[in-house]
């Protein structure tokens, strides 16, 4: 069984050339980590996000096309989940210990959930893209690479 830093050749027949040499992404978990840092989850290379939230048409290095994806709100309910799950504890424990006007909490703590959420809805997009290319979800089909 190859590791994950084995190479292979892509495939990119659309336009009749290879695209050179790129590392596949061999388990799921490897997708989503490169969909969550914002690469094409199938190489690793090409970025994912040109805009803030806004995929690619096709990847430049490995020629996958990623406009079959249909993130849609998801990416905004796992921000929101995690967010609040981070950000329990802290309201927790500065409403318990803290005695803070309801002023100052919320001054306190919305600016620490926007923060959150800005910082967690791309990757939380990226993730889910890998996660519908990985499972061939919505139209998406994982053609392999061709190995060397």
């Amino acid at each position: 069984m190859p590791d994950e830093g084995t190479k292979v050749a892509s495939t990119a027949a659309h336009e009749g050339e290879t695209a050179g040499t790129v590392s596949v992404s061999l388990s799921a978990l490897e997708a989503v980590r490169r969909g969550a840092l914002g690469r094409c989850p199938r190489c690793g290379v090409a970025r994912l996000f040109p805009k803030f939230l806004k995929p690619i048409a096709r990847c430049d290095t490995c020629g996958q096309d990623w406009t079959p994806q249909q993130a849609d709100d998801f990416p905004a309910y796992v921000a929101i989940f995690v967010t609040g799950h981070l950000l329990a504890p802290l309201i927790i424990v500065l409403v318990k210990d803290a005695n803070l006007s309801v002023g100052v909490l919320t001054a306190v703590i919305l600016p620490f959930a926007i923060v959150m959420m800005m910082a967690l809805i791309q990757p939380a997009k990226g993730a889910i893209i890998a996660i519908q290319w990985w499972f061939s979800m919505h139209g998406f089909e994982r053609s392999p690479f061709t190995r060397d």
